[in-house]
Parts: structure tokens; sequence; C-alpha cells
């Protein structure tokens, strides 16, 4: 049986080669990797957690939201990667496009007012071709986040010495990309099948789910993701703490982002309060480490707190 509503027809798209958009961000923001010359008080007590569960091979999960890959930390990441601090990188579809994009042209991120007005924007071939990668991909059995890390591997695209997908693909640390359908520019493209970025995405949460499972002694940290992060947090460790034989209470969790917080930020903020609805600081911050955690609140700009880490991580 069909909807007996009308859907758009995406044969009347108009999709152009990425040569005819001007890119925002080039190769120049990726960053050189040297230590800062200071680092937040907290950053340190996190390297030391994340030593701790390296050790103890616990859970280091890391949470990211797109606007990390635009900063240009990934030498940085690269880095915490290959000390073993980092055993998961959760991301939302957005990081996927950025990643792929930088890793075939150098380039990624366009103007949003321009090519809305004109209906442009998104619509541009290459980044299209993410639907295909992930669609055979799932076709393997892969996730969304090992698919497009495969890809960029095998194909050695020209850039992917600077793809977190790749390199988290070569060191066998799980990517997991937690797509919304219609969230993402590569959903307007007619090659676009939802049934199969929905089951490719679905096997990331699994992916993700189980490395909680690890997460008694372990880390997790969340670098700007407002919504995406707290929640596939939350109900993956809601899954893992129904079917685990054991209690999993004692871990940290870490949230870096912009919002002003209180220095003191182990109670959440009053309904009457915007920042209730912040939901890191009550999800992340409060709620999950109520039994016996830790959570550590670090206000910054990503291309400053993740170099802050990494330079608390190298001085241990």
């Amino acid at each position: 049986m069909s909807s007996k509503y009308n859907q758009f027809d995406r044969s009347r798209l108009t999709v152009l080669p990425l040569e005819k958009r001007k890119s925002l961000i080039d190769t120049g923001i990726i960053k050189t990797v040297q230590p800062c010359s200071k680092f937040h008080p907290s950053l340190e007590d996190i390297a030391k957690e994340l030593t701790i569960a390296r050790d103890k091979n616990s859970a280091r999960v890391l949470m990211i939201g797109a606007h990390v890959i635009r900063s240009g930390v990934q030498r940085y990441l690269f880095k915490l990667m290959e000390k073993e601090l980092i055993s998961c990188i959760a991301v939302n579809g957005a990081c996927a496009i950025h990643d792929f994009e930088f890793a075939l042209l150098g380039q990624t991120t366009e103007c949003v007012a321009t090519y809305i007005s004109n209906g442009q924007f998104g619509l541009w071939q290459e980044t299209g071709q993410l639907n295909e990668i992930v669609s055979k991909g799932n076709t393997q059995g892969l996730g969304f986040g090992e698919a497009v890390g495969k890809y960029i591997c095998e194909n050695k695209l020209p850039h992917a010495d600077i793809s977190l997908f790749a390199k988290a693909y070569e060191l066998g640390i799980p990517v997991t990309v937690h797509a919304g359908i219609g969230y993402d520019i590569i959903h307007e493209h007619p090659n676009c099948d939802g049934a199969a970025i929905g089951e490719a995405s679905y096997r990331d949460f699994l992916i993700f789910a189980a490395q909680l499972e690890q997460l008694e002694n372990g880390v997790v940290m969340n670098f700007g993701s407002a919504i995406m992060a707290p929640e596939i947090y939350l109900k993956a460790l809601a899954m893992v703490r129904n079917a685990a034989p054991r209690p999993i209470r004692n871990f940290t969790t870490l949230v870096c982002d912009l919002h002003d917080l209180p220095e003191q930020v182990g109670s959440e903020a009053p309904k009457s309060d915007a920042q209730y609805y912040f939901r890191p600081w009550k999800t992340m911050l409060v709620r999950t480490v109520a039994d016996g955690g830790k959570s550590y609140y670090v206000r910054g700009f990503h291309d400053q707190t993740i170099p802050q880490l990494y330079t608390a991580a190298i001085k241990l």
C-alpha cells in the first residue's frame, strides 16, 4: 500500500559538480600539532582519567559535532588516537560530509545564505557519492562510519591524510555516524537510499552501545554536540545498564562547549532557566553520573580545548 500523500520528485533536481561551488574552508585550516603553553586544569584531570581508562581497557569515547572537523584539529585527534586515548568516535552526518569533502578535494563548507537563495544548497555531485558509499557498505554489513573510512582508505583519496574517518579505520577505532533523516545535504540527492542510511546508522548505534559496555572506569567526552551526543549516549547507557551483569557507575564525563555554565555543574538548572534545555549539562554532567561518576565542563572553542587536551596528555 502506498502513501496517500504526494512526495517530492527528486528527478527534477539539478545537481552540480563541486567545481561550481565556492567552498569556505580548505586545508589551510588544518593545524600543525604543537603543545599549548598552558591548559585548563580540568583537561589535565581528563587526560589522567583517559590514561587510567586505557590501562584498564575501559571505554574512551569521543563524541563530536561537525564544527570540530571544521576547526582543523584533526592531527591533534590523530595523536590522541595513536596514544590509544580514544577507543570510539561518535559523530553526526555532517561530520561525515565535511570529512569526505576534505579527503576528496581538500575543501569543504558552503555559504548557506548564498546557495539557499537559488536552491543549490547541498546539491553537489561529488558529495552525493556518500550515498552510494553508505549503500554499498550497508550491503556488506558495515556501519555508516566504517563504510566511509574504508572507502577513503582503499581509494587513496587525495587528502586522506587529514581524514578522521580514514585514520580511525586504519587504527581499528570505530567511527559511528548517527544520522537523522533530512538533517544532511546528502538526503536531498536523487541517489539517497533512506533505508540504507537508516540501517547503516542503526548498526553504528549498536556498535556505539557495545562500546559503552566497557564504560566502568571509562571516559565519555562531548565536544560541541548539543543534541546528538547526549541523546545517543543516554539511550545506549540505558541499554547497557539494563543488560549489564554488573553496575556501570564509576566513569567520567566531559563537555566542552561555548555555553556559559556556572562553575559548579553538579546539579541541573531549574526549568525556568534556559540552560535547563542544554542537554549536555543535565544529561552528561548530572543525571548519568549521579550514582558515582565525575563530570567536568570546559568552556572554549574546539581549536583551543582539543590542543589543550593533547598537551595535558603528553605531559603525563
